[in-house]
C-alpha cells in the first residue's frame, strides 16, 4: 500500500544542541535504511520549513504506524497520513 505522509518537525527551542544533533543523526540513519529497503519510496523537503512530504510503500496501516512511530523525531512531529491508490489516467504501470 502506498501512503503520502507529511511530517512537520517541532523541536523544543530549549532542547540542548547535542541532544538535537544525536536525534537528527539517528533519524537520518533510520530514514536511509527504510529507503534502501524500499519502504520509504520518496522523500521531499518542504522549502522554507522543517518539514517533508514522503511516500511510503508498506504492507498495511499497521506497518506504516510501526515505521513512523519508530522515527527518532516522532515525539516532536505533527504527522498527517493519506492512503494512495493508482489513478486511472496514470501512464506508469508501476507507480514509481
Amino acid at each position: 500500500m502506498l501512503f503520502k505522509v507529511e511530517m512537520k518537525v517541532n523541536l523544543p527551542t530549549d532542547m540542548p544542541a547535542d541532544v538535537a544533533v544525536d536525534i537528527k543523526t539517528r533519524e537520518k540513519a533510520y530514514a536511509e535504511d527504510l529507503q534502501k529497503q524500499g519502504k520509504w519510496r520518496h522523500l521531499w523537503r518542504v522549502a522554507g520549513s522543517y518539514a517533508n512530504v514522503s511516500i511510503f510503500d508498506v504492507e498495511d496501516n499497521a506497518e506504516l504506524q510501526e515505521l513512523i512511530s519508530n522515527l527518532p523525531l516522532f515525539p516532536y512531529m505533527d504527522i498527517t497520513v493519506a492512503p494512495l491508490c493508482r489513478h486511472p489516467s496514470s501512464i506508469h504501470e508501476d507507480d514509481r
